[in-house]
C-alpha cells in the first residue's frame, strides 16, 4: 500500500521488513515496497497528507461519491453485501452505508486485522445493527467469502487509487482477483486517479508543508528504531518525479552525499544522488484504465468523475457465469 491508497497498510513482521530491506538496497537500482510506510507514525503523517491543499485526491473521490452515490447505488438492496478490497480505515464507505439504509452485511477484506478491528468499531457504534463481517486476507488474490454472503447479490468497492499502486498487467490480475471473489453478475465501484497536468501531480506528491517528505523520510527512521541501523535521515531528501513513459509519480529518497549506510541489516554504498525508489502511483486515462480492467474480465459501464476532471470512479460489471464455469476459470487461469 502507498500514500495513494488512502487506507492504512498493516505493520509487516519484522523479519519481513529486514529481508526486504536487505534485498531492496542490494540492488543495483535500490527500493523499497511501500507497504512499509506505514508504522504508525506513517500512518499518522498519511493522514496530515490528505489534509494538505496540494493533495486533491482524497476530497475529490469524496465529493464524487457524495455527488452520484444513488446512482452508484442502483439495484442494491436490503439484501445486498458491500464487500470492500483494501478497506483500512473505511472512512469512505460510510457514504455508501449511510445512502443504502439497510443492507445484508458489509465485508471488509484487510491484511490488517487491528485496521479492520478499528474500523468495526466505529461503524457499529455508528450504524446500529450493522452486520459488520470482516476478512482478514490479502485482496489481490482470489478469496472465497462465507457462504452466506457468497450466494448474495454483492457490490464491491475499492476506493482510493489503491489500484495506482500496480503497473497495468499487476492491476489486471488484481482485478481478475476480485473478480473471481465476487460472485457472478456483480458490480465494482473503482476508484482511479486521472492523467492531469504534471505540474499538480508532482505537487500532491511534495507538498509545500513537506509533510509528504517527512512521510517517505520516516522509512529510513523506522529502519533504524526496528532493525538497529544508523542512518542519518538528514543526509537525504525527498523527491517526486513523473514518469511520462510509464504514466506514473515515483516518489524518491535521495542521497545528499557519498556514503555508507548502516541499515541494520549490511552496509550499503551510495553515490551523491543515488536513489531509493520507495513507491509508484499510476495515472490512467479512462480508456486506459477501461482497457484494463477488460482485460482482467470486467465489463466497463458508467463513469463518474468530478467537474475539473482530476479523479473518477468506475462502475465494473462481471460478467454472469455459473459455478462450473468459475471453478474452471479459477483451475485454468488465462496466460498473463
Amino acid at each position: 500500500m502507498s500514500k495513494a491508497t488512502e487506507s492504512r497498510a498493516p505493520v509487516a513482521p519484522q523479519e519481513d521488513f529486514a529481508a526486504s530491506v536487505a534485498a531492496g538496497l542490494s540492488q543495483p537500482r535500490k527500493s523499497l515496497p511501500c507497504r512499509f510506510f506505514y508504522d504508525d507514525r506513517g500512518s499518522a503523517l498519511f493522514e496530515e497528507i490528505t489534509r494538505q491543499p496540494e493533495y486533491y485526491l482524497t476530497r475529490t473521490e469524496a465529493d464524487i461519491l457524495d455527488a452520484n452515490v444513488r446512482q452508484m447505488l442502483e439495484g442494491a438492496s436490503s439484501e445486498t453485501v458491500l464487500v470492500e478490497f483494501g478497506s483500512g480505515s473505511s472512512v469512505k464507505t460510510e457514504i455508501l452505508i449511510r445512502a443504502m439504509g439497510s443492507l445484508y452485511a458489509y465485508a471488509p477484506i484487510d491484511i490488517s486485522e487491528s485496521a479492520l478491528a478499528d474500523a468495526r468499531r466505529r461503524l457499529t457504534s455508528r450504524f446500529s445493527g450493522l452486520d459488520v463481517r470482516l476478512i482478514p486476507s490479502d485482496f489481490s488474490v482470489p478469496i472465497d467469502l462465507p457462504p452466506d454472503i457468497s450466494r448474495r447479490s454483492q457490490l464491491g468497492f475499492f476506493p482510493g487509487s489503491t489500484i495506482g499502486n500496480f503497473a497495468p498487467l499487476e492491476a489486471a490480475r488484481v482485478l481478475d482477483a476480485m473478480r473471481e471473489t465476487l460472485s457472478s453478475g456483480a458490480r465494482l465501484i473503482v476508484g482511479v486517479d486521472l492523467k492531469k497536468d504534471v505540474r499538480r501531480l508532482l505537487e500532491a506528491y511534495d507538498d509545500a508543508e513537506g509533510v509528504t517528505a517527512a512521510f517517505d523520510l520516516n522509512l529510513l527512521t523506522r529502519i533504524n528504531r526496528e532493525l538497529g541501523g544508523k542512518i542519518d535521515p538528514l543526509t537525504f531528501s525527498h523527491a517526486a518525479i513523473y514518469d511520462s513513459v510509464e504514466g506514473r509519480v515515483e516518489m524518491h529518497l535521495v542521497s545528499r552525499k557519498d556514503q555508507l549506510v548502516d541499515a541494520g541489516v549490511g552496509r550499503f554504498a551510495f553515490r551523491a544522488g543515488e536513489t531509493i525508489h520507495t513507491e509508484n502511483a499510476y495515472k490512467h486515462s479512462i480508456e486506459e484504465f477501461q482497457r484494463i480492467a477488460r482485460r482482467a474480465g470486467w465489463r466497463p459501464a458508467r463513469v463518474w468523475t468530478d467537474a475539473m476532471g482530476l479523479f473518477s470512479l468506475h462502475e465494473l460489471i462481471a460478467p454472469r457465469t455459473s459455478i462450473n464455469d468459475r471453478i474452471a476459470d479459477r483451475r485454468g487461469k488465462r496466460s498473463w
